[in-house]
């Protein structure tokens, strides 16, 4: 998103300068501020850091521009350590450093062999016990997550009416939970017409787009669901939105999806921008970058009415 914005500025500076797009620039110091308020010694100037799988990651330029945006330290595993006083430091020319608040971008199976996969290579030992003891934050929380479950995901309508005691504003996708019964009785034999995901895969792995698919691919996920079929969840093929984009030198459409950022601290910010991500291939509903997917910035444009309401909210 960020990177996307820093291009569009430099290519085409006349429509910033004139138009009343809002900026994302912002994003980063939000971030900052948020991971310095879970900090477990307030006041003081925290240290935080940047936790990543490494260079051989799909995110890892991500992992550095953020740190480097914020002005943190990027690490991994081998660069934090646990001592008896369970307490996290890091490991520097200058001495052993005292973290605070630990940004992750590790799986929750790698984050600490010894409360979870002990083949780890990628996370620090005793990182839950320290956490567990309030010595350090970690954003995202172990078992965050769960809010990545597909399956999870079409609960949200009755999360909603059971916590806040709400109408959801929004209807959800009509989905299908091979758990049930019902449900995988009409997946098994719709297959042909439905998109069936895992429930905890991502990056756009492991999908079954039915319209596209062969006879040979239905039946090997009809076996995977009868095997396993809490781990499958199934929606109808959604007609995505398109937008052209430049594909051998012509514009041409190519289907795309939004994926908005929010941070949710002591306060929550909802960036006035997003990251809109492109499907390349023609036709293809894939957009995710680890399949070949492209992004694009993605601009709110601010209008009178927008700029008199918020006037009026500032007390102008």
């Amino acid at each position: 998103m960020l990177e996307n914005r820093n291009v569009t500025k430099r290519v085409l500076p006349e429509l910033f300068a004139t138009g009343k797009i809002l900026p994302v620039d912002d994003y980063v110091a939000q971030l900052y501020d948020m991971l310095a308020a879970m900090s477990p010694r307030p006041g003081d100037d925290p240290q935080i850091v940047v936790l990543t799988p490494g260079i051989y990651n799909s995110a890892y330029f991500e992992h550095a521009y953020l740190a480097q945006q914020m002005g943190v330290e990027l690490v991994q595993g081998s660069d934090l350590h646990v001592d008896d006083d369970n307490v996290v430091y890091m490991r520097t020319v200058e001495g052993r450093q005292r973290v605070d608040v630990i940004y992750r971008r590790v799986d929750d199976e790698f984050l600490d062999p010894e409360a979870f996969n002990r083949s780890s290579m990628l996370g620090v030992a005793g990182l839950m016990r320290a956490w567990r003891s309030g010595n350090v934050a970690l954003a995202n929380a172990p078992g965050a997550g769960v809010a990545d479950d597909k399956v999870v995901y079409a609960f949200v309508p009755e999360i909603i009416r059971y916590y806040l005691d709400e109408e959801p504003l929004l209807p959800n996708v009509p989905s299908y939970l091979c758990m049930f019964e019902d449900d995988r009785k009409y997946v098994l034999e719709h297959l042909d017409e439905l998109v069936v995901k895992p429930a905890n895969e991502s990056g756009g792995y492991g999908m079954l787009i039915g319209p596209r698919s062969t006879k040979e691919t239905r039946d090997q996920f009809a076996q995977l669901i009868m095997d396993n079929p809490r781990n499958y969840m199934a929606q109808p093929t959604l007609a995505l939105s398109t937008t052209p984009t430049l594909s051998n030198g012509l514009p041409q459409p190519r289907h795309v999806d939004l994926r908005p950022f929010i941070l949710s601290g002591p306060e929550t910010h909802v960036t006035t921008g997003g990251l809109t991500r492109v499907a390349l291939v023609e036709g293809s509903l894939v957009v995710n970058s680890s399949q070949g997917g492209g992004s694009k910035d993605t601009w709110i444009v601010e209008t009178d009415e927008h700029a008199a309401t918020t006037a009026a909210q500032a007390g102008v």
